[in-house]
């Protein structure tokens, strides 16, 4: 068997809050409660846990997917039709503005948690 990530547990000042969020930029849907944890599960398998936790044990974390042109634009859309703030870069320091790094686009945004969120079109070090 081949090593692969499977879920990871995402820390959230409400769990559902931040779950629903990111599925709705992402155009997923939220699963149901399991325990402490409301999953959302990627294309790929891999599931993002998140739990809720006190707002002073919260970390900041990054977590970067990657899309389709197509999905890239529905998202971007979501993202400014909410009035979410997005960046081209990783330091914030690029409000409203989107990159084109290693051929296609990407952008930045945080969740309801603090956590940095990245939507690319382009694995890194791909330039075609």
């Amino acid at each position: 068997m081949s090593v692969e990530l499977n879920h990871t547990i995402v820390h959230s000042l409400d769990n559902r809050e931040s779950a629903e969020f990111l599925a709705n930029i992402l155009g997923l849907e939220a699963g149901e409660e399991w325990g402490p944890f409301v999953p959302l599960e990627t294309s790929n398998g891999v599931t993002l846990d998140f739990a809720t936790i006190p707002g002073e044990s919260i970390v900041m974390q990054h977590y970067a997917f990657l899309i389709s042109d197509e999905e890239f634009d529905a998202a971007f859309e979501r993202i400014r039709q909410q009035g979410v703030t997005y960046y081209a870069d990783p330091h914030l320091k690029q409000p409203g503005e989107i990159n084109h790094h290693h051929g296609g686009r990407g952008l930045y945004f945080m969740d309801p948690a603090g956590h940095g969120m990245e939507i690319i079109t382009r694995p890194y070090g791909n330039e075609e």
